[in-house]
């Protein structure tokens, strides 16, 4: 009942907050329309201005009212009105963050990262949580491991029922609960497609560099004008993200339990690989440094356990 009442919540508060999407910028053909330097589609619900000349020729072109927005520098959360309970209370305040720490740092690539990191840092107390359970299940694996056997092959009703009251002492002994990391996705997955959203409708974002890197740019993008060398965030992408996974798997309870558990990360880290090809730089530092955050957050966590004993 408590897993029902969990999913219920948690698909309540995605469909309340998904009411606002970046809007790809398309030709009377249906063809997005794409900046001319960075060759990323542009989006049409951008939130401020662009600077680029050859950018606001675009979107006049394609009779966007660009000259009502207001300019990057000059972006408040109240700006443009209010657009759902999404963009309003996700996308406007995080990009107005960045904003001001881009102008801060002088460069938003360091925003990005900054802001990322506050972030994570902010989570501690729940994400710290989540990675003690991981550790707190490597403790009660011999025990749930011999409840298991006991059970083995024994379906009736009544065995099941004994068995899971059995597995609840082990958890409440080991301080175990199974929900915990459901608390954490229902934090970040908005996060996430708040940054997304956000440096989708920030022309700053893609009119700045962060070193070689153009921030609007994608590997993909990057790899038909000749610049290999983008490939690096397809790498730090790919491994972060397999190494925060495997962190946080912390034991199974039975061997199928962790055959499932391989295959699904397996899964997971294969499509984020390919997802990875088409992601801006912007989006891959905010990616990196908050999977990054994750391992080095969960081998602190092991570390700290390992130092108690």
């Amino acid at each position: 009942m408590k897993k029902k009442k969990l999913l219920i919540i948690v698909l309540l508060f995605i469909t309340i907050t998904m009411t606002g999407c970046t809007k790809i910028l398309k030709t009377e053909e249906k063809k997005a329309v794409s900046n001319p330097v960075t060759g990323q589609s542009l989006t049409e619900n951008v939130l401020c201005k662009p600077k680029d000349k050859e950018t606001l020729k675009l979107y006049k072109k394609y009779e966007v009212k660009i000259d009502e927005l207001p300019e990057c520098e000059e972006f408040r959360v109240t700006s443009g009105g209010y657009e759902g309970i999404w963009t309003t209370i996700f996308v406007k305040p995080l990009a107005w963050f960045i904003i001001k720490i881009g102008k801060v740092t002088k460069n938003y690539g360091f925003a990005i990262i900054i802001i990322t990191l506050l972030i994570r840092l902010i989570m501690v107390p729940v994400t710290k949580k989540t990675a003690m359970q991981s550790e707190n299940l490597q403790k009660a694996k011999p025990e749930l491991d011999k409840l298991e056997k006991k059970y083995n092959n024994k379906t009736d009703q009544e065995s099941m029922m004994q068995k899971s009251q059995e597995m609840l002492m082990i958890y409440k002994k080991y301080d175990i609960n199974p929900m915990s990391g459901c608390i954490f996705s229902l934090i970040q997955i908005p996060l996430f497609f708040a940054f997304y959203e956000a440096l989708n409708r920030l022309p700053v974002i893609f009119e700045e560099n962060l070193g070689p890197f153009q921030l609007g740019t994608s590997p993909l993008v990057a790899l038909k004008a000749g610049n290999y060398y983008y490939l690096i965030f397809v790498v730090l992408v790919v491994l972060t993200t397999y190494f925060s996974f495997k962190l946080n798997s912390g034991a199974s309870m039975n061997k199928d339990q962790a055959d499932q558990m391989k295959t699904m990360t397996n899964v997971m880290v294969i499509m984020i690989s390919v997802m990875s090809f088409g992601i801006s730089t912007g989006i891959a530092l905010y990616w990196i440094f908050n999977s990054g955050f994750t391992v080095l957050q969960n081998l602190y966590v092991k570390r700290s356990k390992l130092n108690a004993k």
